[in-house]
């Protein structure tokens, strides 16, 4: 799928998804990139780099998502802040007890239709969680009393509230945050989207949590590219 996606381009796919897997996965500018490729002979312009991030993204999540291990029904619940355009959003994500990445989502807002449109997300891809973890967060204990209502208290999630039991997914965060860190910026609130997908599949990759039958054994890196074949 994703091959035929770029067969007509001027460069091999194997090159373009070299190109996608460094970016996403390293501390890299676009310029940096642009440079390393120009000393192995493809010239290749900064702008064209970022073109095939925004393009490859989605097919590459999708096709992630049809491989991606089963979670655990107990998650941990937590924001943090991403700077677009000068201005703070906010990206909700969730990991099981064992620090596997459940879903995330990019928001305009912190509010309590924010994490209802995170706990849907997150639902419909995994289904319910038996306990959620989240701090103090008015908001985030309003979505789940949202998805809570009308059921009965044996099919309720139950609601943790625990800052010293959310250090997990903190310390998630940290490791999603460094390779945002050393970006130039964001400029588009939709593009920001794409490439922090980006940046969450390699991070999955590397716990573990693409489990393609013909992935067995291969390295963090050979499975980016596996599952862009």
């Amino acid at each position: 799928m994703i091959r035929k996606a770029f067969k007509r381009l001027h460069y091999p796919v194997d090159i373009i998804a070299q190109c996608v897997r460094w970016y996403l996965a390293y501390s890299l500018s676009l310029r940096d990139l642009e440079e390393m490729m120009a000393e192995r002979g493809v010239v290749v312009d900064h702008s064209t780099l970022h073109r095939w991030v925004i393009r490859m993204m989605p097919l590459l999540d999708k096709a992630f998502r049809r491989y991606k291990r089963a979670v655990g029904r107990r998650w941990r619940m937590d924001e943090t802040y991403i700077r677009v355009r000068g201005q703070w959003k906010y990206l909700y994500r969730a990991v099981d007890t064992e620090g596997q990445t459940i879903d995330f989502l990019l928001t305009a807002k912190r509010d309590a239709a924010a994490a209802l449109r995170f706990f849907r997300k997150a639902v419909r891809h995994h289904g319910e969680p038996e306990v959620v973890t989240i701090d103090k967060s008015g908001a985030n204990t309003a979505a789940l009393t949202t998805l809570n209502a009308g059921k009965s208290a044996d099919e309720s999630i139950r609601v943790r509230q625990s800052k010293y039991l959310n250090n997990l997914i903190e310390q998630d965060h940290r490791n999603i945050k460094r390779r945002i860190r050393l970006m130039t910026g964001f400029k588009s609130f939709r593009r920001t989207q794409t490439v922090l997908a980006g940046i969450e599949l390699v991070h999955m990759i590397r716990k573990g949590q693409y489990q393609h039958p013909d992935g067995d054994g291969l390295s963090p890196a050979d499975q980016f590219y596996l599952l862009a074949a």
